[in-house]
Formats: structure tokens, C-alpha cells, sequence
């Protein structure tokens, strides 16, 4: 073992024990992230059936003879060092049984719709009855109040009522113009980021008043708080923005621009960099034009500088360019496919592709936790489970249920 191997300390929620009611991706993924992060966590589900996701296929992984499993890829995306537990929330014993898990819990996920485990008795206020101390985390598309409450959300439908869809994609006017929807699931994956800030804000202020709480996030607040400076732009200047492609309302130039043989990103941030720019693009004059010489006036002159750029950019490879501009310290990248990402030499040098043991599949690939914590590090232990995989052991661990009253419950359909 080498010396840094031995200073390593336990992953910094471990001890933590998260019960996941969530499905899909949201609820997940703040559940993947408190797992990485050393938590306990136990992921329920419908017994027969499971997370929706474990039907959204294909593609499926592959088995060691190449052969389709029936893991599809999309569940492995979320689903990292959990276990599987199967409970019936429709019965009454299944209810009763996640009671008692949340009694032995310090946090607990719940993406149903309003209101929506109430009929079961495992509300936010029947919960933190029994266990005062628990952390309870309810996910919904548009808040536990509101006229909006008792709808359904989907990423997708409040990436457009969020304001995201009219400020992404091609202008008005210009071929391919509309609305545009991210290419992931953002709101999603924000809101999970959110959850998990909040619960460990809730878990450090437990810390200081010895109880639990109910935390109330939605996709919809967690979606206009994510529109940054175009939501200050708007508030500030009282001008609604507006679809830009690929350009920035507050920066020039900071956009894509055709190669010889594709595109490249020129992220210029500053003067300095301009002017840089211009020396290797063959003209110093722009970065002395009035016109262009400081951010604002490259601003306002977008409509003319940005053509001048594209007929320069089109004139040499995007590997020439990048050379050339690297060496001058302007910022640019290429526009990388997704196979292309996971070849680039700083994200395997960053090892953000992970292999894990897989029961079915022989090994997944999944990509890898980006929190980097130097004395206590994110931890791999579990591949995402199969439907029910640790219905058993979490049983008996938690509970201390024994085989026949295990065997009980699955004669019963509980579990």
C-alpha cells in the first residue's frame, strides 16, 4: 500500500443511510450522488417491474458473448453503489415495512406527484412523526404549493416552461429556426444536483438541532434558477432574450466558427485574448478598429465582426487552428462526438470513464463521479442492481428480519 493509500479516510457520508423512492432520473441521480459520496443507499422498488428506466431500451449491455442482457443502458446512468430492495407500496404489509426503513433512515427520496404517498402513510409528516431525525426529500415537478402542484413534470416540459427552449437554438429568421430542447435531460440532472446540496445542508443544520426536515424542490424553480445571467439580463435590463445559436448575449466572440474541416469554439473572455486572436488569425488591425477593440463595442458590432472571423476560420483545419491558438493562450476547443470525448487525452488522463463488475454483463462502463476530494474520495463499490438484487440482505441488515419472515413477505407478494 503506498503512503497516500494509507492517509485515505472513509468517503464522507458513509454511515449515512438513504432510502430511494425515486425514479427515473432526477430523485437518481441525487441518489447516485449521496451513494458516490459513501452513503448507504437502498433504491425501492415495484417489484416485477422496477424503475420505469429499466424498460427505456435499447441499447442494452452486452454480456461477455456480446448477447443483449435485459440491463438497459439508461438505468446504469443513475443507479451506481445502490441496492435493490422490491416492496408492494400498494399493500398495506409492503407500506408497513417502509415504515419501519424509514424509522432506521437518515434521509429519504421521493419523486411521486403530489400528495402521492400520503394514501400510504409515507408522507413528509407521517414520516418525520415516526423518525424525527430523518431528512425527507421530495422531488415534483412544480412544488408542494402553487396552482401548478398537483401536475405531472417532465424535464423536457419544463425545460420549455423554464424559459431554457426560447433562448436555445437557431435565431429567428435563419434556417432551422425554433425552440430547442438541451440534448440531456438538464433540469433533471440540476434538480438531483440541487437535492443533493439541500440534503446535506439539512443533514450539517440536523447536526446543530438534532432534527430532520422537509425539503421541497421542483424542477420548475430549479430550472429558472438555473437560467443564470439571462435571468439577471431580463431582470436587470428589462429585455427578453433571445435565441443566439451557439452565440453569447454578452460576449464577442464566444461562439462556433467553420474550419476547413469542421468547426471549432473560440471562448474569448477578455481584450487581451482578442488581440491575441487577431495577431495569429493574420489581422492585429480588428483588435485596433474601435468597432472591436473592447468587449462591449464587439458587442455591438457582432453583425459585422463575426462575418470577418468566418471567412478567416474557414481558411485552415481545426487541428491547425487549435495549435495556433493554444500556443497563444486563446481559448478554443474542437466540437467533440461523444466517442471522440471519451478518446480525448484529458478526460482519460481524468479517468472520467470507470469499469465496474457487472453480475450479468461481466463489466458496465459507466462515466465516472467528476468530484474530486483529495482525503476522503468517492468510492466505487456497487454496479447499478439488478431488479431486487439485495431485497434479502437489506431486509436483514436493516430490519433484522430472518429468512422465514423474509419468506413470509415474498409468499405474500410484500416483497
Amino acid at each position: 500500500m503506498d503512503a497516500l493509500a494509507s492517509t485515505l479516510r472513509p468517503a464522507p457520508l458513509t454511515g449515512l443511510r438513504v432510502l430511494d423512492l425515486s425514479r427515473v432520473l432526477a430523485g437518481p441521480w441525487a441518489g447516485q450522488m449521496l451513494a458516490d459520496l459513501g452513503a448507504d443507499v437502498v433504491k425501492v422498488e415495484q417489484p416485477g417491474r422496477g424503475d420505469d428506466t429499466r424498460s427505456w431500451g435499447p441499447p442494452y449491455l452486452k454480456d461477455e458473448d456480446g448477447r443483449d442482457t435485459a440491463e438497459v443502458a439508461y438505468f446504469q446512468c443513475a443507479n451506481r453503489n445502490k441496492r435493490s430492495l422490491c416492496i408492494d407500496l400498494a399493500a398495506p404489509e409492503g407500506q408497513a415495512v417502509v415504515r419501519k426503513l424509514a424509522a432506521e433512515s437518515d434521509v429519504l427520496l421521493e419523486n411521486f406527484k403530489l400528495d402521492g404517498l400520503k394514501q400510504y402513510g409515507l408522507d413528509a409528516a407521517s414520516l418525520l412523526a415516526l423518525n424525527p431525525r430523518l431528512v425527507y426529500c421530495s422531488i415534483t415537478g412544480f412544488g408542494q404549493d402553487g396552482p401548478y402542484a398537483a401536475r405531472a413534470g417532465y424535464d423536457f416540459l419544463i425545460q420549455g416552461m423554464g424559459g431554457l427552449m426560447s433562448i436555445t437554438g437557431v435565431p429567428d429568421g435563419q434556417p432551422g429556426a425554433g425552440p430547442q430542447k438541451v440534448g440531456v435531460a438538464q433540469t433533471d440532472i440540476l434538480t438531483g444536483l440541487y437535492a443533493t446540496i439541500a440534503v446535506q445542508a439539512a443533514l450539517a443544520e440536523r447536526e446543530r438541532s438534532g432534527l430532520g426536515q422537509h425539503i421541497d424542490l421542483a424542477l420548475l424553480d430549479v430550472q429558472v434558477a438555473a437560467l443564470g445571467n439571462q435571468a439577471a439580463n431580463y431582470l436587470c435590463g428589462g429585455k427578453v432574450p433571445q435565441r443566439m445559436g451557439n452565440a453569447h448575449p454578452n460576449i464577442v466572440p464566444y461562439q462556433d466558427f467553420p474550419t476547413a474541416d469542421g468547426d471549432m469554439i473560440l471562448a474569448i473572455g477578455n481584450d487581451g485574448q482578442f488581440s491575441r486572436f487577431c495577431a495569429v488569425a493574420g489581422h492585429p488591425e480588428w483588435a485596433q478598429d474601435e468597432r472591436f477593440a473592447t468587449n462591449p463595442q464587439r458587442v455591438a458590432h457582432r453583425a459585422i465582426l463575426i462575418p470577418l472571423m468566418r471567412q478567416t476560420t474557414v481558411m485552415r483545419t481545426t487541428a491547425e487552428w487549435i495549435s495556433a491558438f493554444e500556443a497563444q493562450a486563446v481559448p478554443c476547443g474542437p466540437v467533440n462526438r461523444i466517442d471522440q470525448v471519451f478518446a480525448d487525452p484529458q478526460v482519460v488522463a481524468r479517468g472520467l470513464k470507470v469499469e465496474m463488475p457487472h453480475p450479468t454483463a461481466g463489466t458496465v462502463a459507466l462515466v465516472a463521479n467528476p468530484v474530486r476530494l483529495s482525503a476522503s474520495p468517492v468510492q466505487y463499490r456497487l454496479p447499478p442492481p439488478l431488479l431486487g438484487q439485495h431485497t434479502q440482505e437489506v431486509l436483514q441488515q436493516w430490519l433484522g428480519l430472518d429468512s422465514a419472515e423474509i419468506d413470509g413477505l415474498r409468499e405474500r407478494k410484500v416483497v
